[in-house]
């Protein structure tokens, strides 16, 4: 049993009057782990520990390298440690365990080495003219789901650091042991009391970090709803936000595919990614109808042959859901297709075998069109639809025709063919043949799927101010 009771605030643990609850093993329904979950006065310590530390401690007043330094010291100190910090999150939330090998490592060489925004000198006419320059934008609350908790939590925490932010991280209940994990180990490495701060917490508690006063930005991913919710209140208050929300999205495939290869990488890159449990999964599989026939039996013939089981062996492709409430909800949304008219041709059910834990087969409707529930909402499981079309504009058409605007992808034999599809599809990332996906680049949506980006230099630039310093005639700014 994994134990921590009480908040990680200013470097060490704090003990809390909240709830002690177990965090189960989505595999086998047992405890895995206990911890505490935060009331509203942890809300507030971690905050205004957070707050001290970027308002008179030494973070945000270091040399940027002096930070990446503190940084690079605590990815020295996890690389041991990554083993069996991938067993602890797949424990947590059900995902394979070769999914959530890299994730610490990756993150940390990218994210440590950012350029930093320089100061720039704009002419306004000769001899005079202003500087522009960024500054942290001071104490951002991360709030970070279950699904890919150290990809996520790490592509907020780190960007926020190197740009010299304070952090209070705020983990899913599903999945908040590795965290303190990772805290741990920046205390460790020498980073200053007060700058990164870990709260698990449930949603009203969470919304009480959304409102408090001493937080001067939200960057969250979740669902849509939540999002919601958490944009009204930020809007109120006038607090910066990053919003990554929920998808919806298409995968076009184009009449010149080899099927066999093509289903393959749908599926296993889009469909199934993340068991099913990934914003940006493609779950609208689009299919031109004279080869309708042979793309489903392509799908079936991957499907048919996807492990599904234990999650930390590392063979299996696809995991356990990560709660009994998730499973409930997948089995709702495959009983909603049937009961609108779509067929299912592949799973449906509980895999066999596997008695204990939330697990649901790899399911795949055809017949289905894309007014149908299972179309229009986001399934979060296992679980795709195939609709044809008939030419590419109604490809495109479909595609657009959803509320979310996440991701997409477009597989053709002709990338010049795939990149003008992929202008016109309403969506913040769309790969050609890929996920399209990786640290260097943004990701975000269009429409209800979020608002700014993460990840890239533009996901960076999210934890900055920018300010303008006029100035005087005459005066000649250093170099």
């Amino acid at each position: 049993m994994f134990e921590r009771h009480g908040m990680f605030i200013d470097n060490e643990l704090v003990a809390s009057a909240g709830e002690v609850i177990d965090v189960v093993s989505p595999a086998t329904a047992e405890p895995i782990g206990r911890v505490t979950l935060a009331v509203d006065g942890d809300i507030d310590r971690a905050v205004a520990a957070a707050r001290t530390a970027f308002d008179t401690g030494p973070w945000p007043r270091m040399a940027v390298d002096e930070r990446r330094a503190v940084i690079a010291r605590a990815a020295e100190l996890l690389a041991p440690q990554a083993p069996e910090l991938s067993e602890l999150v797949t424990n947590e939330n059900g995902v394979g365990i070769r999914a959530q090998q890299g994730n610490v490592a990756s993150s940390f060489e990218y994210y440590g080495g950012l350029p930093y925004p320089e100061p720039e000198y704009r002419e306004i006419v000769p001899g005079m003219g202003g500087m522009v320059v960024r500054e942290p934008v001071g104490v951002v609350g991360a709030i970070v789901p279950w699904n890919a908790p150290v990809g996520l939590g790490l592509g907020k925490v780190l960007p926020a650091l190197v740009a010299g932010c304070t952090v209070v991280l705020k983990p899913s209940p599903e999945t908040p042991l590795h965290d303190y994990v990772i805290a741990e180990a920046f205390a460790a490495a020498g980073l200053p009391p007060g700058v990164l701060n870990v709260v698990p917490a449930d949603r009203a508690v969470s919304e009480h970090l959304v409102r408090h006063p001493g937080v001067d930005m939200i960057s969250f991913t979740g669902s849509t709803a939540a999002g919601r919710r958490i944009g009204a209140i930020c809007g109120e208050q006038i607090k910066r936000v990053v919003l990554e929300l929920g998808g919806k999205s298409a995968a076009i495939i184009t009449d010149d595919v080899d099927a066999a290869s093509t289903a393959a990488a749908v599926l296993q890159t889009g469909m199934l990614l993340n068991n099913g449990e990934a914003c940006m999964a493609w779950t609208r599989l689009l299919v031109p109808r004279h080869r309708h026939d042979e793309l489903v039996d392509a799908f079936c013939d991957v499907l048919s042959g996807v492990k599904v089981g234990d999650p930390l062996d590392p063979t299996t492709e696809i995991g356990p859901l990560v709660a009994e409430r998730q499973r409930d909800r997948v089995e709702g949304y495959i009983r909603s297709g049937l009961e609108d008219g779509a067929k299912v041709v592949f799973g449906g059910g509980r895999p066999t075998g596997l008695d204990r834990g939330w697990f649901v087969e790899p399911t795949l409707f055809v017949n289905a069109d894309n007014s149908m529930k299972i179309c229009r909402e986001e399934i979060f499981g296992p679980v795709g639809s195939v609709i044809a079309y008939d030419d590419e504009d109604e490809a495109v058409r479909i595609a657009n025709d959803s509320n979310y605007g996440l991701a997409g992808g477009v597989f053709t034999a002709d990338p010049e063919r795939g990149r003008a599809i992929a202008s016109r599809i309403r969506a913040g990332t769309i790969g050609i043949n890929s996920l399209g996906v990786a640290h260097c680049l943004p990701f975000g949506g269009y429409k209800d799927s979020g608002i700014g980006r993460c990840h890239g230099p533009e996901g960076f630039a999210e934890f900055f101010e920018t300010k303008t310093i006029g100035l005087p005639p005459g005066y000649e700014p250093p170099r």
